[in-house]
């Protein structure tokens, strides 16, 4: 299993695919998703599942993010059609982490007014909205530091990500086309918002969106295999390690379970 690149992607095709999982990370995994979620990801593909993952950089600007995603994600999968031609024929599913869940969803409303965005369904893990202040630690004391060495620096602390929280779910509420969604929230997520996401999705599509709330913590979906190798003679340390090991991922095996289940359901 050797992840490849192509077209600014990264990905990993199986000998006969089922589907393919166009995926997203989270704001500050986002570059490299091929690592950060790398268990996630490649427990989809053993599934079967074609995975395509594509990076970004975190901007004030996220419409601007979800173009150049979707651009990215379009020109790897003509280039990897060409090689792999059954690819053309097979359903398209969303899944976003975190941040990479709002550019998911600014794909399929926002962008889908400027051309149709075929997608056969949308997995929303650990929703996060938030406005910059709360996104960025620590912003307004950067903006007044800047100000101290350039006083006639022009920076708004009216700051905000565009589209702002609030437009972002009216965008949805108004455009957002794909009606099967799968929405997983963690127990244990400070900063999750799938609540606000789930009233607007079950809203609009009372029959096809589930939500999943399940053990774990926002970094779950980048938890990965530890591996511990145990000593000639079982010890003591080896059962604890043992332990921290079945503990440390228990919760995205139940997270892949879940993705699986309903995959294989739709």
């Amino acid at each position: 299993m050797y992840w490849q690149e192509v077209s600014g992607n990264w990905f990993l095709v199986p000998e006969h695919p089922r589907a393919i999982v166009h995926f997203l990370g989270g704001a500050f995994v986002a570059a490299a998703p091929h690592l950060t979620y790398r268990w996630l990801l490649e427990s989809l593909y053993q599934a079967g599942y074609a995975v395509i993952a594509t990076p970004f950089v975190n901007t004030f600007d996220h419409g601007a993010i979800a173009q150049e995603v979707l651009i990215t994600f379009e020109q790897g999968l003509a280039y990897l059609s060409k090689k792999r031609p059954e690819l053309r024929a097979l359903p398209i599913y969303g899944m976003g982490h975190s941040m990479g869940c709002k550019v998911h969803l600014l794909i399929g409303s926002l962008l889908n007014t400027q051309q149709p965005i075929e997608r056969n369904g949308n997995i929303f893990i650990s929703f996060n909205n938030f406005p910059a202040r709360k996104s960025i630690p620590l912003l307004d004391q950067a903006i007044a530091q800047a100000r101290q060495f350039a006083p006639d620096l022009q920076l708004d602390r009216r700051l905000e990500f565009t589209p702002s929280p609030a437009e972002t779910l009216a965008l949805i509420e108004a455009q957002y086309e794909t009606p099967y969604n799968l929405l997983v929230k963690f127990r244990n997520d400070t900063i999750d918002q799938t609540r606000p996401l789930s009233d607007v999705l079950v809203h609009r599509f009372p029959k096809t969106t589930s939500v999943r709330i399940i053990k774990g913590t926002h970094t779950t979906p980048i938890a990965q295999d530890v591996q511990w190798e145990a000593s000639g003679s079982f010890s003591p340390f080896d059962a604890i390690g043992q332990f921290v090991k079945q503990e440390f991922y228990r919760d995205i095996k139940v997270l892949k379970e879940e993705v699986l289940y309903w995959l294989e359901g739709e």
